[in-house]
């Protein structure tokens, strides 16, 4: 591919250079970072951006934002490596390269007319916030909506005031478990999964979105099953090394599917096979 091609801005492969308008920190490692895209920047919840971070590499990161404000680019990123470290140690003023968005979305269309479960486990919330907030805007499409979150600790819950704020709904379903807590925690103690068996939920008109680490995400989708919840209204997000964005440089494949152009919302029903393989 030469020079000039990569610097197309048409190009799938060139980033446009984003200022920072904003940077939040959510826990110990986690920051909330938003840009300007400057212009309209049309997205669907579930899709995901790379973000460049020069000198340094380039992430796939899922949008976190509004779909309703098109003048934000939010994203919600955990300092794992040096790339997430340094798009989250970005400052006001500073510029971060951007390419997207790509990926397959979040059914929240699908979803209108019946019931809609949302389970989310540590950053996994980030991913489904956009689809929550979508659902929020339009709440008289949907009949019961539930959310179940979960963190490793209160400490490590994401978008604490907002989350308060849903909690204080009475359209939305909301319950939050922790795995570990100090004594002076009055919530829920134990795993995600284990919050479905208890939904208010009608398993025959109830499309559930899940995103989270793929361990939870596996019993989360045996739970919803066994409550009777069908496999293909069953949607989870998953993620792999992706790095060309857009199906050309097969780094993120998943047996047949390449996750960055098939996903990362895919329905149970068609993943659950190499899910079920450990380690693929």
């Amino acid at each position: 591919m030469s020079p000039e091609t990569l610097l197309d801005p048409a190009h799938p492969l060139t980033p446009r250079m984003l200022p920072v308008l904003a940077t939040r920190r959510e826990t110990e490692d986690t920051f909330t970072v938003e840009l300007d895209p400057g212009e309209r920047l049309a997205f669907a919840p579930g899709q995901f951006m790379m973000l460049y971070a020069f000198g340094t590499g380039e992430a796939a990161i899922s949008i976190a934002g509004d779909p309703a404000e098109a003048g934000r680019l939010v994203h919600t990123v955990r300092a794992l490596g040096p790339t997430t470290q340094a798009i989250c140690a970005v400052r006001p003023g500073e510029v971060v390269g951007v390419r997207g968005p790509f990926g397959r979305p979040w059914p929240v269309a699908g979803a209108e007319g019946g019931d809609v479960v949302i389970v989310a486990g540590g950053i996994g919330l980030a991913p489904l916030r956009p689809a929550l907030l979508w659902i929020l805007a339009h709440r008289e499409r949907y009949a019961r909506v539930t959310l179940l979150y979960g963190g490793r600790s209160p400490e490590q819950l994401l978008y604490g005031d907002e989350l308060a704020a849903w909690r204080e709904r009475d359209d939305l379903d909301v319950t939050v478990t922790v795995d570990v807590a100090r004594a002076d925690w009055r919530g829920r103690v134990g795993v995600v999964p284990a919050l479905v068996a208890s939904a208010r939920i009608d398993p025959a008109r109830t499309v559930a979105m899940v995103c989270g680490p793929e361990i939870m995400m596996r019993a989360t989708a045996s739970a919803l099953t066994d409550r009777g919840v069908r496999a293909e209204r069953i949607h989870l997000s998953l993620e792999r090394n992706m790095q060309c964005a857009f199906g050309r440089c097969g780094h993120c494949q998943l047996g047949p599917t390449l996750i960055c152009r098939d996903g990362p919302v895919f329905p149970y029903a068609q993943i659950a096979p190499w899910m079920r393989v450990w380690e693929l």
